[in-house]
């Protein structure tokens, strides 16, 4: 199997997009994991990406703005993801969310119903302080556990160019997903990241990575960076290793999503 090159821009022309969101204010924090603590929690058809020796798990917190379901426009809110990064049968590298921690619960429920995404409603606050410092901290409300959370903040610094690692880990051009026994892969485009260095300054793990089925997120993290902003839209969704990649259902749960939307 040929695994695709790792690039700073998309593969994919997505031209009609049934969502299209802003991601401001953007925090990436990175930790090295054994692979072998990730591989089960996987979809069928996909193993971990392993980069510089290791596979990885990221945490990104980021106030989601601008956001349209097809030409509806939706209100803010904030998230914050834990996500494992992937490489499919096609060779197609892609990211695996295994929690999304959102302060919108309808967003969230149509997003976990719909398309299987572990969407989860929580209470998040974002601050900005002194020399440019951002955080966010979590504490989920439901599904369970209740309570679990995380409570982060970096100071960013100079604008960079990221290495090779960097642009790995922040440049994903897929999403895989557990999809009613199927594995579906959904292709993402948007302009290549205006990455910055930053300083952790506060870091505290409250239970989420747990209930994320991952080892303690207790050291510092490798990597730590920053991106102001960027806007990304998301392509219809394909099964994994399926036949000149056969388009699913999740096209119509979508559009059915937006019409329900539209109608109450």
């Amino acid at each position: 199997m040929t695994i695709e090159a790792i690039s700073a821009t998309s593969p994919y022309v997505i031209r009609r997009s049934f969502t299209l969101q802003s991601w401001r204010d953007v925090v990436f924090l990175h930790w090295r994991v054994d692979p072998g603590a990730v591989r089960p929690l996987l979809p069928r058809g996909t193993e971990p990406e392993i980069q510089d020796g290791s596979a990885w798990v990221g945490v990104i917190g980021l106030r989601m703005t601008g956001l349209r379901l097809g030409t509806l426009p939706y209100p803010s809110f904030l998230e914050l993801n834990v996500r494992l990064y992937s490489v499919d049968e096609d060779g197609r590298r892609g990211v695996v969310f295994r929690a999304m921690e959102a302060t919108d619960p309808v967003f969230a429920a149509a997003s976990r119903s719909a398309l299987r995404l572990p969407y989860t409603w929580s209470d998040m606050r974002f601050t900005r302080g002194g020399e440019g410092e951002v955080g966010y901290s979590t504490r989920r409300r439901v599904p369970a556990p209740s309570g679990v959370g995380v409570r982060l903040k970096v100071r960013p610094a100079e604008t960079v160019e990221p290495t090779a690692l960097e642009t790995a880990l922040t440049a994903r051009w897929a999403l895989h997903q557990r999809w009613y026994g199927e594995t579906l892969r959904m292709p993402v485009n948007h302009l290549p990241w205006p990455l910055r260095r930053a300083e952790l300054t506060h870091w505290q793990d409250a239970g989420l990575a747990a209930a994320c089925g991952l080892p303690p997120l207790d050291g510092p993290p490798e990597s730590v960076l920053y991106a102001a902003a960027t806007t990304v839209r998301f392509g219809n969704g394909s099964r994994v290793a399926s036949p000149a990649g056969a388009p699913c259902r999740c096209r119509s749960l979508v559009a059915d999503g937006i019409r329900r939307y539209s109608s109450g």
